[in-house]
């Protein structure tokens, strides 16, 4: 009979911990707050994505296994494995708008509600990768990395 008293201290010990309330997670909000309007903003295609790498306005974050960018880089981007994403987003600008990229979407758009969730502006490139590497081929890659001044960089 003395394990009754115990148990019950321990129970009212364990109610009080937990909260009465779930508390609302980031994410929570994301998804309450979702309309038409945050669909289309969280998208970026190319063709809009590369003059805002030119001018200096947006980073691509390429949250793409680290096995994958060792096979194919594209040399302009911020590499962040998605699993990575949660220890080291704060690397990233608040100040510009964050494109996550991987080959296709669907990792990106992980990586983007992520963002998202921790007060970034961020966007996920709906082409992926391989429409980036579509984009900026031949002259169009050249004009490209000379506005970057990424050719310069690496000659010096």
């Amino acid at each position: 009979m003395r394990y009754i008293p115990v148990m019950i201290i321990a129970a009212a010990l364990l109610l009080l911990t937990v909260p009465a309330f779930p508390q609302e997670t980031a994410f929570d909000s994301f998804l309450s707050h979702f309309d038409y309007e945050t669909r289309e903003d969280m998208k970026i295609d190319s063709k809009e994505l590369i003059p805002l790498l030119r001018t200096g306005k947006a980073v691509l974050v390429d949250i793409r296994f680290p096995e994958e960018v060792a096979a194919w880089r594209t040399g302009f981007a911020v590499a962040i494995p998605l699993n990575e994403l949660p220890v080291r987003f704060k690397e990233l600008s608040r100040n510009k708008v964050i494109v996550t990229a991987c080959p296709h979407k669907d990792r990106s758009a992980i990586a983007m509600t992520y963002l998202r969730t921790q007060g970034y502006n961020a966007k996920y490139l709906t082409d992926g990768l391989i429409g980036l590497a579509e984009q900026l081929r031949g002259d169009r890659a050249k004009d490209f990395v000379a506005a970057l001044g990424l050719m310069e960089r690496k000659q010096k």
